[in-house]
């Protein structure tokens, strides 16, 4: 028999086990982008500086898309050599570096982009890339997308549930008329004793009359009112569907496939559509942004013709707007995806996936203000990278949180007002 010490240290112990067993689990849930990047700069940071600035043209593996993968690059390159190359790489060629003349030609004399970054940004793009573990590529359907089995096993799940109900249903169907059979069985046995009365006989006999069940007013009453409520709300959704574009897709002077670029390439929103974090307007990008990849991608293809002929005649290429609000609305792109904090594909739907632009969301006034009414005000503590969006939100938080445990949402700091986007 254990004594009751030797029972306490077997509880103790117990617990350390397990406590030991849960390090490991700690210790790799850790993100990885952060592993050998603390001694450069901040990973996180430059995970989206990355996204938004170099993924067009390089991999953070070893991957060659237009320029170099750059996997293993502070091995070939120190980090002063790197900063000067990002912020004005002709300067450097130009200077005679022997490594960065041999790369400027290896990769076909592409220009790359000059880069108004600081040290610190361009220390913590480095920090992301030191820090970068390629993930294996799943298998691809013949079109080219990667199977995943969460998709499959999601729809799998669907059907079973599916088929469950139907059977459920028809069971259900059947319970019922075996009701009804033993019913009408258990009456005739009682008629042929001589038990049921006149009505009762009636009711065993009676046979349904379609006709009759139309005619009656308790069909009748119900049945028109529905109809008439049907009109009304159709009426209704036809007014209220006036100026409004949603599943608007217009033909663009040059097809342009959001899928290839922004899906399969991962090109940022924000590398095309520059003003997206900066100021009203996310701006439609001008052809000297799609040079920055084409002077050295899909050189001869007839819609590059185009771009080209845009540049030497000095002509914008005259893209049609999807996305288009009323002129007496007011609406500042940065405030909701700096401040707020919104993706794009909150308005803009899965815009990666999409051949053709088409607008997913109404874009209405009553959307707008039910986007305010849910939507909940986040301080600098509760994003994603830590840093605050807009000090005197934080401010108002602060004070808030010292008298009322309660969120508090667009609306409550005047997001229903009507000057806020009508002035």
């Amino acid at each position: 028999m254990f004594s009751k010490n030797r029972l306490n240290y077997l509880k103790y112990l117990s617990v350390w086990v397990f406590a030991l067993l849960l390090v490991p689990g700690t210790i790799w849930a850790q993100d990885s982008t952060k592993a050998g990047g603390d001694a450069l700069g901040d990973a996180g940071a430059g995970k989206t500086l990355f996204n938004n600035n170099c993924q067009q043209c390089h991999s953070p593996g070893a991957e060659v898309i237009v320029g170099p993968g750059l996997k293993g690059i502070l091995e070939r390159r120190t980090i002063e050599w790197l900063i000067p190359w990002v912020k004005n790489s002709q300067k450097v060629i130009a200077s005679g570096d022997s490594y960065a003349v041999a790369l400027y030609n290896k990769y076909n004399k592409a220009q790359m982009q000059s880069f108004a970054l600081s040290d610190a940004e361009i220390k913590n793009i480095f920090a992301y890339v030191q820090g970068y573990k390629e993930t294996p590529k799943g298998p691809k359907t013949p079109e080219g997308e990667v199977t995943t089995a969460g998709s499959s096993d999601s729809s799998n799940y669907f059907n079973l549930v599916l088929g469950v109900l139907v059977f459920v249903l028809i069971l259900i169907i059947a319970v019922l008329f075996l009701i009804i059979s033993v019913l009408r069985r258990y009456l005739t046995q009682q008629e042929g004793d001589g038990k049921l009365d006149e009505e009762d006989k009636a009711i065993l006999y009676e046979r349904f009359n379609v006709g009759k069940v139309l005619r009656h007013p308790g069909f009748l009453v119900p049945v028109i009112a529905i109809f008439l409520l049907v009109m009304a709300q159709a009426g209704l959704d036809s007014l209220l569907a006036v100026g409004v574009q949603q599943g608007y897709a217009p033909t663009q002077p040059i097809p342009f496939s959001h899928k290839l670029h922004a899906g399969q390439y991962e090109i940022g929103c924000e590398y095309c559509h520059t003003g997206v974090r900066k100021g009203k307007n996310a701006g439609i990008p001008s052809a000297n942004i799609c040079m920055n990849c084409h002077n050295a991608v899909k050189q001869g293809s007839p819609n590059m013709q185009k771009i080209y002929a845009a540049i030497e005649n000095n002509k914008p290429i005259e893209w049609v707007r999807v996305h288009n609000l009323q002129d007496f609305a007011y609406f500042n792109h940065s405030q909701h995806t700096v401040v707020g904090g919104i993706e794009c594909e909150t308005c803009h739907g899965q815009i990666k996936d999409m051949e053709v632009v088409q607008q997913q969301a109404p874009l209405t006034m009553g959307w707008c203000i039910d986007c305010h009414r849910k939507t909940v005000v986040k301080g600098a503590q509760e994003t994603a990278d830590g840093k605050a969006r807009n000090a005197y939100y934080d401010k108002l938080l602060e004070i808030h949180r010292k008298d009322s445990k309660k969120p508090i949402t667009v609306e409550d700091i005047g997001g229903l007002e009507c000057g806020k986007c009508h002035y």
